[in-house]
């Protein structure tokens, strides 16, 4: 029988670096043999993401901004906020990125503010881009590394929302995520709780169902700041595909209730004080109008043109991120929850 050989793309990438850099003569070669090892590493592993300079927006709050709402192969996935609090004993991550990379960048931004280590990592909620970099924060403080939910984000990440999310932003950036893997919180918390971490002491917020059914907001009580993940964002259209206008609308009004005022700082966009109170608005700019069109017996399409005529959305919709590809899906959305809110 004769003998077979597998073709170039069955064999392992070992095998193919070691007969690839056989093939080369050796003088003078090893530069860009080893440039190919590197671009293979770089395939398996996705990239370093480049470093961001942090924001302060308190004393000890600083922010990692992602300027883009959403993931592309240029930003490599680089679409919500890392934000950080330098406390006594060391530094706590609130969210901690979208993949491996990430989180990496992250660590190598926040020494360059403080030599401390992380001794903490809270994740708002399940979606991929608020938990994926977990992996770089347990790899560098090791499996102990205390990584804090609510017990329903727990579940989802173990579950298939774990896996589906690692997948959906290996492809949305066209694999520049590669290698993250997944590492759930570890630790849960109730809504109401204080926790002491060195000199800060940071309360646990929820208030129901809003943006998913588990949202953690964490209010830094020293510093008069409030994480709020992806509840109310700053200039992006929410996805409302796990969420829920009247929750959201409740889980607001009971978070500004008891934390009082905040500078609240968002997943996505810029921290500000009236951010509760403008996206709110915005939402409801959306809700309200479907609710008067199943009260009236309306069409969606109908439903569509009051939203789109109303000043609350329309003075929005030049600006805000993903309006035009989104603002359909979610008056869909809006209107199905007005049918079930109404009968």
């Amino acid at each position: 029988m004769a003998n077979r050989t597998s073709p170039p793309h069955m064999m392992s990438r070992r095998r193919w670096l070691s007969a690839a850099a056989l093939a080369l003569p050796v003088a003078g070669l090893w530069p860009d043999v080893h440039l190919l090892a590197q671009q293979a590493q770089d395939f398996i592993t996705g990239a370093p993401v480049p470093d961001i300079a942090p924001q302060r927006v308190s004393p000890r709050v600083w922010m990692i901004y992602a300027p883009d709402g959403f993931p592309t192969p240029e930003n490599r996935g680089m679409m919500s906020n890392v934000c950080f609090v330098v406390t006594s004993a060391g530094v706590v991550i609130l969210d901690s990125g979208s993949s491996l990379q990430i989180g990496q960048m992250a660590l190598r931004v926040i020494r360059s503010v403080t030599p401390l280590p992380v001794v903490a990592v809270f994740n708002s909620h399940f979606h991929g881009d608020h938990w994926l970099g977990n992996h770089a924060f347990a790899l560098a403080q090791g499996p102990d590394l205390p990584i804090y939910a609510l017990p329903k984000t727990i579940e989802a990440i173990q579950g298939v929302e774990g896996n589906a999310w690692r997948a959906l932003m290996a492809r949305w950036t066209n694999q520049s995520t590669a290698g993250t893997q997944i590492v759930p919180p570890n630790r849960s918390v109730t809504p109401g709780q204080v926790m002491a971490i060195g000199d800060v002491h940071f309360k646990m917020h929820h208030h129901g169902p809003a943006h998913t059914a588990a949202d953690l907001s964490v209010q830094v009580m020293e510093e008069g700041v409030t994480a709020v993940g992806d509840v109310v964002m700053g200039n992006r259209i929410a996805n409302m595909d796990d969420g829920t206008y009247v929750g959201s609308f409740a889980y607001c009004q009971a978070l500004a209730a008891q934390a009082g005022d905040q500078l609240w700082l968002p997943g996505h966009g810029q921290p500000a004080r009236d951010l509760l109170a403008r996206y709110t608005r915005f939402l409801a700019g959306i809700w309200e109008p479907c609710l008067q069109a199943v009260k009236d017996n309306q069409t969606e399409a109908q439903a569509r043109a009051l939203v789109l005529a109303d000043p609350r959305v329309a003075e929005r919709a030049a600006t805000m991120q993903g309006f035009a590809n989104n603002i359909g899906k979610y008056i869909s959305l809006a209107y199905l929850e007005a049918e079930k809110e109404a009968f």
